[in-house]
C-alpha cells in the first residue's frame, strides 16, 4: 500500500500513527510512503485575507488528491482540517483515526492570562477562524498572520521583538511533542476548526481492497464526529479557510454540535446549537446549517 502526505513534521508523525494502527491490524502489509509537496507547502508568500475562496480550497490537499486520482497511491493521509468541504468525485474518506484534543492554545513569551492581555497586545495566528473569534472576544488586540511549520513559528516568535504569542493547535503540538519550556501556555475557549485533531484517510471510492484494510483502524466515535462536522462545511460552500468553528461531543447514541460562522467584518457572529442521533450526523449538521444560515 502506498500512503500520499505532504513531508512536513507534522504530516510525517500523523502517517507514523497510521503504522502503529496498521501493524497489529494487519499482517504482511508492506507500506510505502510517497512525500508530495502541496501548493500550500510552497507558497509561503500566500495570505489568507488576500486569496479567494476558490484559491484556497485545497491548498493543502489538491496534489496529493490528484495522486490518488491516477493512481500513483493508494491512499491519503490528511489533517482532517485541510481537507476541503467537497471532495473530487471518485474520493471518500474511509477512516480516521482516534482525535486527538481539539483545542487552540495561546504560547505567549510571558505569563498571564489571554483576559488580562493589555490592549494593543500582538498575537500572531495563521488561521482567520482564529482571527476572527480572539478579536470577537478581545477586540483590542491586535492580530497578526504567520504561516510555517509549528517549530518555525515559534522561533519566530521567540525572535521577535514586537510580537507577543502566537495561537497554535494543541494535537500538532502534542503530536510533535515539541518541547515548550519558556513559554506561557493557556487553553483557549475558542471553537476549534472543523476537523481539527483528527487524521483523516482518503481513497478512491472504487478500491475496495485498500477501504477493507483502512475500515480496520476506522475510529468510529471521531468518524460520526467528523461527519457531523465535514456535513456543516459542505453546507456552507466552505473550505479549511472559512471563519467557522465547530465543536461535536458523542455521548453514547446522542451527538450534540456548536458551531459559529463569522461574517466578513467579523462582528456579528451567527452561533448554532444542537444535539441528534449519532447515527444520523448530517441531520444535525442541517439543523445547525439552519440556525446560523
Amino acid at each position: 500500500m502506498v500512503l500520499g502526505t505532504r513531508g512536513s513534521e507534522l504530516a510525517l508523525a500523523q502517517v507514523e500513527l497510521v503504522f502503529k494502527s496498521l501493524i497489529p491490524s494487519v499482517a504482511d502489509l508492506l507500506v510505502e510512503v510517497k512525500r508530495i509537496t502541496t501548493t500550500g507547502d510552497r507558497r509561503q508568500d500566500l495570505r489568507v485575507g488576500h486569496v479567494d475562496a476558490a484559491g484556497l480550497k485545497g491548498l493543502f490537499t489538491k496534489e496529493i488528491q490528484d495522486a490518488l486520482l491516477s493512481g500513483e497511491i493508494d491512499a491519503a493521509v490528511h489533517s482532517a482540517k485541510d481537507i476541503p468541504g467537497q471532495v473530487p468525485e471518485g474520493l471518500s474518506i474511509c477512516s480516521v483515526l482516534e482525535r486527538a484534543d481539539t483545542a487552540d492554545v495561546l504560547i505567549t513569551k510571558k505569563p498571564g492570562a489571554f483576559a488580562e492581555l493589555s490592549p494593543g497586545t500582538r498575537i500572531a495566528t495563521s488561521s482567520v477562524r482564529r482571527r476572527h473569534q480572539l478579536l470577537w472576544m478581545r477586540p483590542d488586540l491586535v492580530i497578526e498572520e504567520m504561516r510555517g511549520n509549528v517549530p518555525t513559528r515559534l522561533n519566530k516568535l521567540r525572535e521577535s521583538e514586537t510580537l507577543e504569542g502566537i495561537v497554535l493547535a494543541r494535537a500538532g503540538l502534542d503530536r510533535l511533542e515539541i518541547p515548550l519550556e519558556g513559554f506561557h501556555v493557556e487553553r483557549l475557549n475558542t471553537l476549534p476548526a472543523i476537523g481539527q485533531g483528527a487524521v483523516a484517510l482518503e481513497i478512491r471510492s472504487s478500491d475496495g481492497v485498500t477501504r477493507s484494510i483502512l475500515e480496520q483502524i476506522n475510529h468510529r466515535p471521531t468518524f460520526i464526529r467528523l461527519a457531523a462536522e465535514r456535513e456543516l462545511l459542505r453546507l456552507l460552500n466552505g473550505d479549511c479557510r472559512l471563519p467557522v468553528g465547530a465543536e461535536t461531543e458523542l455521548s453514547g447514541e446522542r451527538l450534540r454540535m456548536k458551531a459559529v460562522v463569522f461574517s466578513e467584518d467579523g462582528v456579528s457572529p451567527k452561533v448554532g446549537e444542537a444535539e441528534g442521533d449519532a447515527n444520523a450526523p448530517e441531520e444535525l449538521a442541517a439543523k445547525i446549517f439552519k440556525q446560523i444560515c
